[in-house]
């Protein structure tokens, strides 16, 4: 395997978020591990009234570096953030929504 091909599967290892891939070169075998450390947590958010307000919180969340997803639920008024603590903090993306117009806060 070349050494540009190893790079391209480092790199997509790397991005598959934890998933391990077994690389072979001249029957050495190496492993690529990706760092899975990530954090989830829940927010209550306020002032949410229409259709649109799931958008924006999202939008804002996702905008804080080191956050992977955020799914947001209109009907019971939460967020849920997976998010790498080493590049971010629950009190970071509770800003970023707050800042929005969309007070958060971590249960």
């Amino acid at each position: 395997m070349n050494k540009t091909m190893m790079i391209g599967v480092a790199v997509v290892a790397l991005a598959g978020g934890g998933v391990a891939l077994a690389l072979s070169n001249g029957g050495a075998d190496r492993a690529v591990v990706a760092d899975a450390a990530q954090a989830h947590t829940t927010f209550a958010i306020e002032n949410m009234t229409c259709a649109m307000c799931p958008i924006t919180v999202k939008t804002a969340m996702e905008g804080v570096a080191g956050v992977r997803t955020v799914e947001v639920d209109f009907d019971t008024k939460t967020a849920r953030a997976t998010f790498d603590p080493k590049r971010t903090s629950a009190a970071a993306i509770a800003a970023a929504s707050t800042n929005a117009g969309y007070p958060a806060q971590a249960i």
